[in-house]
């Protein structure tokens, strides 16, 4: 299925996830001084949007060395996209991933996998490879997707405040729906390119 800015922007903001990364990223940062967190959000935001950025560039290269054909990848990433959402609604004890406590997290669970997480580097590459000569908006929907979330890690705290817990809990949930949705078409569309082609 093709993609304008506006879709693959929205696309790129459901499967980052930022409003249900909340539950994640304050427990990990509750160990972090007041005043460093700020610094820690930017830090994982600007890595993991290295990091999507690198595989959106390298995507055609990448699909080449491995022999991977753009079908297997959209079904690939459907199928990781479905599983993201599945958890997403069936919230269990530490969220979508795993949250280590009594360090300050560099890379790893904020950057890679909670932000950069393998559905967003499927659907980054994916992009990438189906429509290559539409890389600037592909990199705007991108860049404007990490703002967010980014905004929305900075803010944490306030939100929690101003929404509570349940509602956060909810948009979670509603987000998977429509990350299961969104998946779902992915297997579909890969499926039907690799029987009728």
């Amino acid at each position: 299925m093709d993609h304008s800015f506006v879709s693959a922007f929205i696309l790129l903001l459901l499967v980052l996830d930022p409003l249900g990364s909340l539950p994640v990223f304050i427990p990990i940062m509750r160990g972090v001084p007041r005043e460093r967190r700020r610094r820690v959000a930017l830090r994982e935001v600007t890595i993991a949007f290295a990091v999507l950025l690198g595989f959106m560039f390298v995507g055609d290269a990448f699909l080449r060395v491995m022999r991977l054909s753009e079908r297997s990848l959209e079904v690939a990433g459907g199928v990781i996209l479905l599983m993201v959402a599945i958890r997403m609604i069936f919230s269990h004890e530490g969220g979508v991933y795993g949250t280590p406590e009594g360090r300050e997290p560099l890379i790893f669970p904020l950057a890679v996998p909670l932000l950069a997480g393998p559905s967003a580097m499927a659907t980054v590459l994916l992009l990438a490879s189906r429509q290559p000569d539409r890389m600037v908006e592909w990199v705007g929907a991108l860049t404007c997707a990490m703002a967010v979330s980014g905004a929305v890690l900075l803010l944490c705290d306030r939100i929690r405040r101003w929404v509570g817990d349940s509602v956060v809990s909810a948009t979670e949930k509603l987000m998977g729906l429509v990350l299961t949705a969104i998946a779902v078409e992915m297997v579909l569309a890969g499926l039907k390119r690799y029987f009728l082609a």
